[in-house]
């Protein structure tokens, strides 16, 4: 194959969302670049040359590999067990989340061995059950905070959270999680502390509840083209193509893939393309997806292997070395991770960041002059 199965990511799309999205909230953008940028690769200097203000990522991990990629603006890491390197997180310069009293007390700790203080975002759960301190333990997390600020081993420059049904901009619940969120940002203030950046909306709210931007937006989803609440016109960075390796005439009846679970219904072409559920092609989409071929819908017959998937190109008169477009944009009649997340009965965020590490990235720079003036940001000022 000259060309193997490519995933094709387009960064000036990424740039024209991070400019839209920063025009419809009005407020300073986090860019959350987690899990390779939900897939996308190196997009560091992409979002902020296009306005975004910070970083957010899951773990240390990631934000120390953008710190050594030469990444100089504020970056939150969130997501971390308890003994995770907060040392190297606070030397080199790293927002760290504070979710309980154990995190509180390790994060100070590290912070007083180096002798430099640790800034942290105090986490909050208002409703998931998931990530952040329970609002039972809110008040003893303030009150040991603002003691640890006071030694110097920290600052509080943050309050976060995140909403559980953002997804559904009318849903009563969003209204209930955002007076939780408030009132913890109350208490912090009556705990002594004043942190800079208050932050509650994720992709959804961002885009649907201007009631729940606060201070800043934590973006992610959105950066590449997905808005759940459904909002907002965004553009999808990813195309992901593979070439025909093989193609053969069948009969009707003829049975394709394992367990023979597809027979053609007519004498016709079948054309074998080498992806597969190793690739991040969900086996769940078998006898429901498509991909273009010559800019046309085929039907892919048979169930999805791991390597490879076969597909029924009719008449075309395909040939070998001819392109299939498994997802993109769909601005060429293409499937798109959307349809495919459909057809596997799961989301867009599963299928853009399931593409497997042996698919060959290629990136379409941003060719024209990005970056807008956006609103200062707050979280990392005075640094």
């Amino acid at each position: 194959m000259d060309v193997p199965p490519r995933l094709v990511i387009d960064d000036g799309a990424i740039a024209r969302n991070v400019e839209r999205i920063i025009r419809t909230t009005g407020t300073p953008l986090m860019a959350v670049l987690k899990a390779d940028a939900f897939g996308h690769g190196p997009q560091a200097d992409v979002v902020l040359g296009a306005g975004a203000r910070s970083i957010g990522v899951t773990t240390i991990e990631e934000a120390l590999a953008l710190r050594s990629s030469g990444t100089v603006a504020p970056i939150l890491s969130w997501l971390n067990p308890v003994d995770a390197d907060w040392a190297g997180a606070v030397s080199s310069d790293i927002d760290l989340a504070v979710p309980g009293l154990p995190h509180l007390f390790a994060i100070a700790g590290a912070a007083i061995a180096i002798g430099r203080p640790a800034r942290v975002h105090l986490h909050l759960d208002v409703g998931m059950s998931r990530d952040g301190a329970a609002p039972d333990d809110w008040k003893t997390l303030m009150h040991f905070a603002a003691e640890w600020e006071r030694r110097g081993a920290i600052r509080v420059v943050g309050v976060m959270a995140h909403l559980s049904s953002a997804q559904n901009p009318d849903d009563e619940e969003t209204t209930v999680e955002r007076m939780r969120f408030v009132n913890g940002c109350r208490l912090a203030l009556r705990a002594g502390l004043r942190p800079q950046a208050r932050h509650l909306a994720a992709t959804s709210a961002a885009l649907s509840r201007p009631d729940t931007r606060f201070d800043l937006t934590r973006v992610g989803a959105g950066l590449f083209g997905i808005d759940p609440s459904g909002r907002m016109e965004l553009e999808h960075a990813m195309t992901l193509d593979a070439p025909i390796v093989s193609v053969r005439d069948v009969r009707a009846g003829t049975g394709v893939g394992y367990g023979l679970s597809h027979r053609t219904d007519r004498d016709t072409r079948l054309a074998l393309v080498p992806v597969g559920y190793g690739d991040g092609v969900p086996r769940a989409a078998s006898h429901r997806a498509s991909v273009s071929v010559r800019g046309t819908r085929r039907p892919v017959v048979g169930v999805i292997s791991m390597d490879q998937l076969v597909v029924d190109v009719g008449d075309l008169g395909v040939r070998e070395g001819e392109r299939a477009v498994v997802f993109g944009p769909g601005t060429h009649g293409e499937p798109t991770a959307r349809e495919w997340a459909g057809w596997a009965g799961t989301i867009e965020h599963e299928i853009v960041t399931g593409i497997g590490s042996r698919i060959h990235r290629e990136h379409v720079p941003v060719t024209r002059p990005e970056a807008v003036a956006g609103p200062t940001a707050v979280v990392g000022a005075n640094r």
